[in-house]
């Protein structure tokens, strides 16, 4: 794996504009990052199977360095991700913390998990 500093294309760190494309490919955890950034788990796919949401968000987690956050934007066909995701991945790591950031307007959620 190699380290990555570039700021992520699908970064909530600002207002969301809902101009993201749900359809771009997400190879974000095909490197780690030493800076914040986004994961979108958004996608048709993940409309599909939340178990899919639920790994995967794990997977972004595991790919960001300590000190830094990343940003969980998850299907909205799968409700808040306090029902289903924060215990997931309260059970898999120590040393999160959770900040639930919006809801976008497609319905997706945004919520921002920093790694200690």
């Amino acid at each position: 794996m190699t380290t990555d500093s570039r700021p992520a294309d699908h970064d909530h760190d600002h207002d969301h504009d809902h101009d993201h494309d749900h359809e771009t490919p997400d190879s974000a955890t095909d490197r780690v990052h030493d800076t914040s950034w986004s994961a979108n788990l958004e996608l048709p796919r993940h409309a599909a199977d939340r178990d899919l949401v639920v790994s995967e968000a794990a997977a972004a987690v595991e790919h960001t360095t300590a000190g830094h956050h990343v940003n969980l934007v998850t299907h909205g066909d799968h409700g808040h991700p306090k029902t289903y995701l924060y215990d997931a991945l309260a059970e898999r790591f120590d040393g999160l913390s959770y900040e639930y950031v919006e809801q976008c307007g497609c319905g997706g959620h945004v919520t921002r998990v920093f790694v200690e």
